[in-house]
């Protein structure tokens, strides 16, 4: 089974928020996830709410060999982990 960290989309029209997850790849983008690793929420306030991690399960995660979608991988090089 292919792993993929992505977001899932949350929240209502005008107001949406993302899940970070562990997904196996072949899943929908909303469907059923393995693990919540975090929430990433660009329209909050404040700069620290905006997005939130596990990093202890994102560091397991990749050493197993999940690949991030391309937008994860940007916020996790923001937020200082190495993702390949």
């Amino acid at each position: 089974m292919a792993v993929k960290i992505r977001m899932k989309r949350m929240g209502r029209l005008h107001r949406s928020f993302y899940r970070i997850a562990a997904v196996d790849s072949r899943a929908p983008r909303d469907g059923r996830v393995i693990e919540e690793l975090g929430v990433y929420d660009p329209q909050h306030k404040s700069t620290d709410m905006q997005f939130r991690l596990n990093m202890d399960r994102v560091k397991y995660w990749l050493s197993v060999g999940a690949v991030p979608s391309e937008t994860v991988s940007q916020l996790l090089a923001k937020s200082g982990v190495q993702a390949r």
